[in-house]
């Protein structure tokens, strides 16, 4: 049996309309130790959150602490893709004033997106490929060097084109970074490319320092009411290579939750295991309220069926 209990935290993309104490209660009565925030109140710039601004952020940590609650992590718009320079540098600025929010409510890391690569490189064009990874890595390796001083570090998601893992490897030895990881979606890979969680844990484990958790379950019918495509279309103009599933409750859906669970074992993982329910960008599926509570039982559960790596 595994001994080591794991830390859980949630997203607040699950909890679009939720208050902050609405937020902080649930993660202290649900089963949570960690809160990843990436909006509040449907506001996903956090520097315009009136919660947020400098002289609210001392109250906002100390209302954590006094709940026994930990800021893991920001989970930022940020892009490192676009080939526009003042669009880049923009990015970079807006990811200064990220780590100045992140220091001061002390989160741990801030989440960033590659995010799309063109079709050429796509296509596994040889000079197309490299020119674009040496771009996403200079800025990743731009705003790591910020991230220094704080010790914070910077985490591409695997998300839009980085759902497919292959070229992640490469990718981070350009950026060659100590405050520069991964964050692993444990399902996207799975999902959307067929990616074994082995297969992903073998191929980035080593820069994977955050993940996200979530179930789905492609039987199900696809929700293609307006409301729910006006949304997904907000979601893409926000994150370009943004995607859809048929999301269902935790170990309700097709996801290989065990086995990704084992794999993580195995490599000695020692991070956070975060919910992101994506109830922002699909209004369809259930409430938090209901979720957050169902999701902290489930994991627990599972994790006390798997064995304990250590000799």
């Amino acid at each position: 049996m595994s001994e080591v209990p794991p830390r859980l935290a949630f997203s607040t993309l699950g909890c679009p309309d939720w208050t902050w104490n609405q937020i902080l209660d649930s993660a202290g009565n649900d089963g949570y130790e960690g809160l990843e925030i990436r909006l509040l109140q449907r506001e996903t710039d956090l520097l315009k959150v009136p919660e947020f601004l400098p002289l609210q952020r001392s109250a906002r940590r100390r209302e954590c602490r006094n709940a026994g609650i930990v800021v893991c992590g920001l989970a930022s718009s940020i892009r490192f893709h676009e080939t526009d320079l003042p669009l880049r540098n923009s990015q970079i600025e807006t990811g200064k004033r990220y780590l100045e929010l992140a220091a001061d409510l002390g989160a741990g890391m801030i989440r960033v997106f590659g995010d799309v690569l063109s079709p050429e490189a796509l296509a596994e064009n040889p000079a197309a490929l490299t020119r674009e990874l040496n771009w996403i890595a200079e800025g990743l390796s731009q705003l790591g060097e910020l991230a220094r001083p704080y010790e914070i570090d910077i985490l591409l998601e695997t998300h839009g084109d980085f759902t497919a893992t292959r070229h992640l490897p490469e990718l981070m030895r350009l950026v060659n970074h100590p405050q520069v990881g991964l964050l692993w979606d444990t399902h996207h890979p799975w999902r959307f490319h067929g990616e074994s969680p082995e297969l992903t844990w073998n191929r980035i484990g080593p820069w994977v320092r955050h993940t996200h958790w979530k179930d789905s379950d492609s039987r199900l019918p696809s929700d293609d009411s307006p409301e729910t495509q006006e949304v997904r279309q907000r979601a893409i103009q926000l994150m370009s290579g943004h995607r859809s599933a048929q999301y269902c409750r935790f170990l309700e859906g097709e996801f290989p939750a065990q086995n990704c669970l084992h794999a993580l074992r195995l490599g000695g993982y020692s991070g956070w295991f975060s919910l992101e329910w994506e109830k922002a960008w699909h209004p369809e599926i259930e409430d938090p309220a209901y979720i957050f509570p169902h999701f902290a039982d489930r994991f627990k559960s599972l994790w006390k069926t798997l064995p304990d790596p250590s000799p």
